[in-house]
């Protein structure tokens, strides 16, 4: 995937003069902005893959803000989400942010506060977009591993020397020596320093992937 695709700020605001004030605003600051008059508009042409964030208001007709917000959710679209609203609550603000929303703020939004947010969103978002995209490289080097290569590897990031690991596998020191070097070759590493770094990063995939 190319995420270094021109971001783009995602308005949804059932009010057209709204609407064209938050246009206005991004468009002088030279941000590209898309725009839409409800939560289910934006469902059918939202495409997760696209780099940016989402400005929507609470108060709409059909979805609210919140609603779309979980719907969101649960179709694992993980772009930040700033919701404004004119109605604004402590309850309802506390849930927004535990459910992951970016920001909650309340109308009329300072200008200079909305763009201060809306370009941390964005590069946010252009951050967790690249770990996802080093995740995925990891998990793919990792599957190229044979179950014996992740045995070995595991104890290589141990600091077991090839004689223990011979030992505690039951195999040659041959053998390992031969692992190590499929290990190596795999996992695009130069050395065992270059290993540790990298399987410490594989250990934080599996936990994002796997939850474990």
């Amino acid at each position: 995937m190319n995420y270094d695709k021109e971001p783009t700020v995602f308005i949804v605001e059932d009010n057209e003069d709204a609407r064209e004030a938050l246009c206005f605003l991004f468009d002088s600051v030279r941000l590209k902005t898309e725009t839409y008059p409800s939560g289910d508009e934006f469902l059918k042409h939202y495409e997760p893959e696209r780099l940016g964030c989402l400005i929507v208001d609470v108060r709409m007709p059909g979805i609210s803000g919140l609603e779309l917000h979980k719907e969101l959710i649960a179709q694992n679209a993980l772009i930040p989400i700033i919701i404004i609203t004119a109605h604004a609550d402590v309850p309802m603000a506390v849930r927004a942010m535990k459910a992951g929303a970016f920001d909650f703020l309340d109308k009329p939004v300072n200008d200079e506060l909305l763009l201060e947010r809306v370009r941390q969103a964005i590069e946010y978002d252009k951050q967790r977009r690249q770990e996802e995209c080093k995740r995925q490289q990891l998990l793919e080097r990792l599957e190229q591993l044979t179950p014996r290569e992740y045995e070995v590897m595991k104890k290589m990031l141990q600091g077991n020397s090839t004689k223990v690991i011979a030992y505690d596998l039951n195999i040659s020191h041959k053998t390992v020596e031969t692992h190590r070097g499929q290990i190596m070759r795999k996992m695009q590493a130069k050395n065992v320093a270059e290993l540790v770094r990298i399987g410490m990063g594989c250990e934080r995939t599996i936990k994002f992937l796997y939850r474990e």
